[in-house]
């Protein structure tokens, strides 16, 4: 008998010791009075880990050998416009809805758990290591729940009794229950033919027709649990009259929950949007990915005209969160595999971990769980209290009791996790699914020729694991949004960024602990790679103002930036600062935890012993290449 919780000191390391639970609690609780405090927050705590514990065991023993069976089935197919599922998915997801498991962070008003998205994302990495693609379509069922609660509570079409801390009604409260029940599942539909990443040329359009009833029609491809029934469906509604038009590109969308069929009183269904086709995929054979079509299907809006795109990106938010401890989970999965193959195949007189290759590629491997384990659970935790403290501020009355609470620190408070949150998920989609490949595809080549056969299931990591850099933003996406955000923050406030760098330099030559220093030496290169692309930036701005008069410098130079235009350099080097950028969070974080815990400096030291090496290397690149191929790209 198996457990992926009780195997993993370094996830019970961060449940039992390193999380701070009462403030997760307290906002899950809505700052209910005593919740997460004393004997009551034990017990609550205690609940956390008897869950894990027995989830540890279900993804051991019956998610694992359900993921190998699924895989060797081919997965999903398409028959009479309708999905039919291998037996043993069937039979998976009865014993998943048998568990309740949908339930687990939905409020006990509407029948859930009330489980903080942290101890779901922990869960999600038990779940991926046991079968990726499985907790892929886990995901679509109690998420989407969860963002039909929360898009209600933003739109204001839940009623919350605030000194009961208690929901009384909510808008989309039979859909939820459908959902968290097991039988119906949720799917976020974007991605359109010719509109992948560039959203603003999505062309599926949402009409509204006298009586005030909305229709969405149009085509989305690549969606994840694409068969299920309820689609969240961004699509534009609003026709620009010019470039500066306020509707025109993102500002167009809206957002919708878009039924794919009613069901009806004698058990048939009549469909509402048509089912084009099932993939056939590399990996990921339990997770179906599907192409629907809606043909003036009817939609309930979200929001308000034109905040589609608001509404999207705190679905995108959580899914990248997710699918970053979805990557831990499959890294930790090839590690295991590569690690027990290691230790029982002979080779020259002794097993192979002995043999020094081998063991580096172990060492490296696990050392890099750790780090991304750590940015993990702080930008859950960032991205959490950031959601439920808009959410208690939103919802409490101005004269409202926030107990311990005082307004204007929780609002500066939610402003640093907002900050964290937005810096940090970047990152850790970017790393996480990076490593996911390099990870399987390691193992795959301990295992030497064994690893090319079907048998072993390397092969299955490495296939199942190619998707992570590509789906819910893809790797080049996530690098362009860490290295805007960063470029940004430098240009609103150069003088913050410049006593930043100095005290990272003065760190890196002052401080006492060696590892301080070795962190603040990563902290010093990022930085400073960042002033080298703003220097870069700015000389390529100003020579771009040759032909412009003098008189109209200060305009075009410091309001008139075009992102598309004047940081092609740093956009061609924007994966190797997110490298860079993350190695020196991850750096950080873990020496937080030295710091605390004595015993966590032997995984920071391992961490830089690699990392160091790694930013002095892509500094030299980002500083020594690039010229040529822009050249070339230039007009």
């Amino acid at each position: 008998m198996g457990n992926f919780y009780k195997d993993n000191d370094d996830l019970r390391f961060y449940v039992d010791r390193y999380i701070d639970w009462a403030p997760i609690v307290e906002v899950t609780e809505l700052g209910k009075a005593g919740a997460h405090q004393g004997e009551r927050l034990r017990e609550t705590v205690e609940t956390y880990r008897d869950m894990l514990d027995m989830l540890g065991t279900f993804a051991a023993d019956e998610m694992a050998p359900a993921g190998v069976q699924i895989d060797r089935a081919g997965g999903h197919t398409l028959q009479g416009g309708e999905v039919r599922s291998p037996k043993a998915f069937d039979a998976l997801f009865a014993e998943i809805k048998a568990l309740e498991l949908h339930r687990m962070c939905l409020p006990t008003e509407l029948g859930g758990m009330n489980c903080p998205l942290l101890l779901y994302f922990l869960t999600g990495e038990m779940f991926a290591r046991a079968d990726v693609s499985t907790m892929a379509h886990f995901s679509f069922h109690g998420g989407m729940a969860m963002a039909m609660l929360v898009f209600s509570i933003r739109e204001g079409t839940t009623e919350i009794d605030f000194d009961k801390r208690e929901i009384v009604k909510t808008r989309f409260a039979a859909e939820i229950e459908e959902i968290a029940s097991g039988s119906a599942w949720g799917a976020m539909d974007i991605t359109e033919p010719d509109a992948g990443s560039d959203m603003a040329a999505l062309r599926s359009v949402g009409e509204q027709d006298a009586d005030g009833n909305w229709f969405v029609t149009g085509q989305k491809i690549f969606i994840t649990s694409g068969h299920g029934k309820y689609h969240f469906v961004i699509a534009r509604t609003e026709k620009p009259g010019a470039e500066d038009d306020p509707f025109a590109g993102l500002g167009g969308l809206s957002f919708f929950l878009v039924p794919a069929w009613e069901d009806l009183p004698d058990g048939s269904r009549r469909r509402l949007a048509t089912l084009d086709r099932v993939e056939h995929k590399l990996g990921h054979h339990g997770s179906v990915t599907a192409s629907i079509t809606f043909d003036r299907t009817p939609a309930h809006l979200v929001g308000q005209r034109g905040e589609g795109f608001k509404y999207m990106l705190l679905l995108m938010n959580n899914a990248r969160l997710g699918v970053g401890f979805e990557s831990i989970g499959l890294c930790e999965a090839a590690y295991r595999m590569a690690k027990a193959y290691a230790a029982e195949r002979p080779s020259m007189g002794k097993t192979i971990d002995k043999h020094e290759m081998i063991a580096d590629a172990l060492d490296q491997m696990d050392v890099e769980i750790r780090g991304l384990r750590a940015l993990a659970v702080q930008s859950a935790v960032h991205e959490e209290m950031s959601q439920k403290l808009q959410l208690l501020l939103d919802n409490a009355p101005a004269d409202a009791d926030l107990g311990e609470r005082d307004r204007k620190a929780t609002e500066r408070e939610l402003a640093m996790h907002k900050r964290r949150a937005r810096a940090m998920t970047p990152l850790l989609k970017y790393l996480a699914a990076e490593t996911a490949v390099a990870h399987a595809r390691m193992a795959m080549q301990i295992h030497g020729g064994n690893g090319y056969m079907t048998e072993y299931g390397a092969e299955k990591l490495l296939r199942d694991a190619l998707v992570m850099p590509i789906y819910e933003g893809t790797s080049q996406i996530q690098s362009l949004m860490a290295m805007k955000d960063n470029l940004m923050a430098v240009m609103k406030d150069p003088q913050r960024f410049l006593r930043r760098l100095a005290a990272a330099r003065w760190r890196s030559l002052s401080a006492r602990d060696p590892l301080a220093r070795g962190v603040a030496r990563l902290e010093h290169a990022s930085l400073s790679t960042i002033q080298l692309l703003i220097r870069r930036t700015a000389a390529d701005k100003l020579r771009s103002l040759g032909e412009v008069p003098v008189s109209a410098w200060s305009e075009r130079f410091f309001k008139d930036w075009n992102p598309k235009k004047d940081f092609a350099f740093a956009m061609l080097h924007a994966e190797r600062l997110t490298r860079m950028l993350a190695d020196a969070a991850i750096a950080e974080l873990l020496l937080e935890q030295a710091e605390r815990f004595p015993e966590r400096a032997e995984i920071l030291a391992r961490f830089l012993e690699r990392a160091e090496p790694r930013s002095r290397h892509l500094a030299d690149v980002i500083a020594s290449s690039g010229g040529r191929l822009l050249a070339q790209l230039t007009p």
